[in-house]
């Protein structure tokens, strides 16, 4: 009997085994599996692969580009990436109107205004000083500006809704622990006279 690892021997074994991964899963994820597959072995899916759900990138064939196959809007895109801080989700929220949206929603250069918007959409909170979001999301690196009061989200920003979100789990934790000031301890000993 052939173990679970061995690579199988035939064609027919091959796409018995990806049939049986696949039965499980509903129709989107064997999709998004079939796409990821792919990517990875750097071979084109096929065109029918669920094409309907699927737009490449502003100014690419789609051919590298991973696929986002069920986020129909920005609350599904949020849910699938869970961003940590407010410049992911301003992230998040450019590649969505730059890779996923439809229509007269899609659009390369965001503003604070589309911000607002679409974080409420997400029910994502918006950060304490709205105004600062967009400057805050340009210096982690994830945006250039463009015309006055627009931005653009650049490779890095890209990069990171597309290929490192969501973080891993130790990940996050690492960066919430990096993050925190140690609290201030009261020295034993010592109090204070009134």
């Amino acid at each position: 009997m052939e173990k679970q690892g061995d690579a199988p021997k035939s064609i027919g074994q091959a796409i018995d085994q990806i049939i049986h991964a696949l039965s499980s899963l509903d129709d989107a994820s064997r999709v998004t599996a079939i796409r990821a597959a792919c990517e990875h072995l750097k071979i084109k899916p096929p065109e029918s692969l669920g094409a309907e759900n699927q737009k490449p990138p502003a100014g690419g064939d789609g051919a590298g580009s991973l696929p986002l196959v069920g986020s129909r809007d920005i609350k599904e895109l949020k849910a699938q990436k869970n961003p940590y801080s407010a410049n992911e989700m301003a992230a998040v929220v450019a590649f969505y109107l730059s890779e996923i949206a439809v229509g007269d929603e899609r659009k390369t250069e965001v503003d604070l205004e589309d911000m607002v918007k679409y974080f409420k959409q997400a029910i994502f909170p918006l950060p304490k000083k709205p105004q600062m979001l967009m400057t805050n999301a340009k210096n982690a690196g994830y945006f250039d500006s463009a015309e006055r009061g627009k931005f653009k989200l650049n490779p890095v920003g890209y990069n990171l809704v597309a290929h490192n979100l969501p973080r891993s789990v130790s990940g996050a934790a690492k960066s919430v622990k990096r993050n925190k000031r140690p609290k201030r301890t009261k020295r034993a000993g010592k109090t204070r006279a009134r």
